[in-house]
């Protein structure tokens, strides 16, 4: 599983013109999926989300996590992360999971997030308008294959 993790001051998401959901303070999670992610990748991923100090505390430092400051989060399905760009200028989205596969990780991963924090979601499969403030910028990128 791939993650693009922005720190928002907030975020909203439309489909066919109509807001489906948004977020004050808290995270916006891009997330991509592929055909062999299973149970740990979803375990370590929203755990890793979930417990990352990326908001400042009262120093200025970043040292609180979502939990720490009660923020929400908004999680995007994104098969596009999987893009790969290796040949031709056209990107190859071979190694994103089929929306069959990916669905129900997908919803697992929203579950198990939601248990912690509050979390909202975009429309799976759909063409979505996502807006957002991002928070300083911060911007993170996580791979539960490459888990530096």
């Amino acid at each position: 599983m791939r993650a693009l993790v922005q720190r928002v001051s907030k975020a909203n998401i439309e489909v066919n013109e109509k807001n489906i959901s948004s977020i004050n303070k808290g995270l916006l999670v891009l997330l991509g999926i592929q055909d062999t992610d299973d149970e740990s990748d979803i375990t370590w991923l929203s755990n890793k989300i979930i417990k990352m100090r990326i908001f400042e505390d009262d120093n200025g430092k970043m040292n609180q996590s979502i939990e720490d400051i009660g923020g929400e989060l908004l999680i995007v399905s994104q098969f596009t992360l999987y893009a790969s760009t290796k040949k031709g200028n056209r990107p190859s989205f071979i190694n994103a999971a089929h929306p069959d596969k990916a669905l129900p990780i997908y919803q697992t991963f929203v579950s198990e997030c939601n248990k912690q924090i509050s979390t909202q979601t975009g429309k799976f499969g759909a063409m979505m308008q996502v807006d957002l403030v991002n928070d300083g910028p911060v911007t993170i990128w996580l791979d539960s294959r490459n888990k530096e």
